[in-house]
């Protein structure tokens, strides 16, 4: 028991670190993209829209687009991150562990409540918060212990959605700072016109360039971002109902004898409910008078 609570404790304290980190991931890739990508261009006293490269590497357009298209690289890294790390947390094998299912139905049809409910709190997951919520409220019967799952499932799967909601989220910001570069490009460009009577194209061209580049980079993002987010979506969809289904084979047996016990208790009610039997002897008495 002090093993397993051990166990627990340090599970618990692993998954408060890792959250931490991941919280610091994204602000920390945004700031180093910062400095590699757009601090090199305001190094030499130059803006990012004062000179054009011919070349068209990536990392090459990235500096075309000066601090806008910093920030949608930056924007590129969160999507990659957040693309890999809800590959790794939205799992079958993470959120429907078999082997929780298997023990925790194993303690059930033991009558070892306890021994279940501990089994949840070794393994935080998905199933293991259904499971519990349930278990905690198993002496009420089998309604309250499904409205307790279905309420819990319903919780968890929102905290989800709203996980992957910053990818729709960067799908959606990626093609506005797009835009917005292209704006800021063609006025660049026009402005040509004010300060020059007859500019050449040569001279035009640098601005739309960088407008154009813009423009790239952010479709560049938002394409992947919103696919990610349409395939995850359906994922979760999936899992929850498989999660969902799962918890009730996990809890079937006991369902069938709280069944069996709620038909002998009917039962018994009726028979309780009858008139009493007169006797008899009573009967005759009633008759010779």
């Amino acid at each position: 028991m002090i093993h397993g609570r051990y166990q627990g404790a340090a599970g618990r304290h692993a998954a408060s670190l890792w959250s931490i980190i991941r919280a610091l991931a994204t602000p920390l890739l945004t700031l180093l993209v910062l400095a590699t990508v757009v601090g090199p261009a305001f190094a030499d006293g130059k803006g990012p829209a004062t000179s054009a490269s011919a070349d068209t590497g990536f990392f090459d357009l990235v500096r075309t687009g000066g601090l806008i298209g910093g920030l949608i690289f930056a924007l590129s890294l969160s999507m990659v991150y957040l693309m890999v790390e809800h590959l790794l947390s939205i799992r079958r094998g993470t959120l429907i562990p078999g082997e929780l299912a298997e023990a925790v139905h194993q303690y059930l049809s033991e009558r070892k409540i306890e021994d279940a409910k501990q089994q949840c709190s070794l393994q935080p997951c998905f199933l293991s918060n259904v499971l519990a919520s349930g278990l905690a409220v198993i002496e009420l019967g089998y309604r309250d212990v499904e409205k307790s799952m279905e309420d819990t499932a319903t919780e968890q799967a929102a905290r989800m959605f709203r996980k992957i909601e910053y990818l729709h989220l960067i799908g959606t910001l990626a093609p506005m700072l797009g835009l917005l570069g292209t704006v800021w490009g063609m006025i660049t460009a026009f402005m040509e016109f004010e300060a020059k009577a007859n500019p050449a194209v040569s001279e035009l061209a640098p601005g739309i360039y960088r407008a154009l580049v813009t423009t790239m980079l952010g479709l560049t993002v938002a394409v992947p971002a919103f696919a990610a987010f349409a395939i995850f979506r359906n994922r979760i969809d999936e899992l929850v109902a498989e999660a969902s289904l799962t918890a009730e084979y996990v809890f079937a047996d006991y369902r069938r004898d709280q069944a069996r016990r709620d038909r002998g208790r009917t039962k018994q009610e009726r028979v309780d409910e009858l008139p009493p039997k007169i006797p008899s002897v009573t009967r005759e008495r009633g008759a010779q008078t």
